[in-house]
């Protein structure tokens, strides 16, 4: 029987309608509305794609979103410059920087100018290690949308075993750490696999939950899944497909077709983990505006 397939979608949408109600009555009692500054840097297609998603989706649910944008060749001290001045914003809650930044400017560098109570990405070193410690602080939004995805689908993690392909700054280690802490919707036991692992299969066929985040298109295969489990696939790749217009179409990690006659629910792609990155940062923005407040 094929795989309940999880609609990243309809739990962004139930989420972001959440939201919207929280902020209209923000705004009903006179209070300030969540604050969001874009930053882009460049005309990186897929940048300017991704930040007119955010801004339509921030509006949606009431955010006020305000946008910076600049040459490829702006220098990194402007940058560093305009960040401090967000900083110092008092209408402004969450500051996010498009990445990747043109190669002349240290991604690190301007992350870390973000002050970490703005940091709505979850990406500073500050929010990062508070992770670590379990300590509250601002999630990454990619993890914090997979767990998010699991709890809304009454999925349950505590004591399963979760096996992360993957072990990226963004995704994989951030993850990791989410779902091993001992709080509701984690406390699973972690398995990290990644390119120095000599046999992922052998670790993938053990996991009841199995999120992958490889960037690589069908890096995980029916023969690597366990009968039953939990699929989560975070990747997005571009394939060449003379049928489509554009030429191509986006897959995931994750062998699509086959895997869902093995697993018992799975994500999609498109349509699943993408939806809620955003979603997730809409929330940051909203609980940031909460904590000041």
């Amino acid at each position: 029987m094929s795989a309940r397939i999880i609609d990243g979608n309809e739990v962004a949408a139930a989420m972001r309608g959440e939201m919207k109600a929280q902020i209209d009555q923000l705004r009903q009692a006179g209070r300030p509305v969540p604050g969001l500054a874009v930053v882009l840097v460049g005309d990186n297609p897929a940048s300017v794609s991704y930040v007119r998603g955010k801004r339509k989706a921030a509006e949606e649910v009431g955010i006020h979103s305000v946008e910076h944008r600049f040459p490829a060749d702006f220098s990194q001290a402007k940058l560093a410059e305009v960040i401090a001045g967000l900083n110092q914003d008092p209408a402004i809650h969450g500051i996010l920087v498009q990445l990747p930044l043109p190669g002349h400017i240290s991604e690190s560098a301007i992350i870390n100018a973000i002050h970490p109570d703005k940091d709505v990405d979850g990406l500073h070193p500050v929010n990062l290690g508070r992770l670590l410690r379990q300590e509250e602080g601002f999630l990454p939004c990619t993890p914090y949308g997979v767990q998010q995805m699991l709890v809304r689908s009454q999925i349950p993690v505590g004591g399963k075993h979760v096996v992360v392909v993957g072990r990226s700054s963004l995704v994989g280690r951030p993850l990791a750490n989410i779902l091993l802490q001992k709080r509701e919707g984690a406390n699973a036991t972690v398995t990290v696999c990644h390119t120095g692992t000599p046999d992922i299969g052998y670790f993938t066929r053990q996991a009841e939950i199995l999120v992958v985040a490889a960037g690589k298109p069908n890096a995980v295969t029916a023969d690597m899944v366990r009968e039953g489990a939990v699929v989560i696939d975070v990747g997005v790749n571009r394939v060449e497909d003379a049928s489509r217009k554009q030429g191509y179409r986006l897959v995931g990690d994750v062998d699509f077709a086959a895997v869902k006659e093995k697993a018992s629910a799975i994500t999609p792609v498109p349509g699943g983990v993408g939806p809620m990155t955003i979603t997730m940062l809409l929330y940051n923005t909203l609980w940031a505006a909460q904590r000041r407040t």
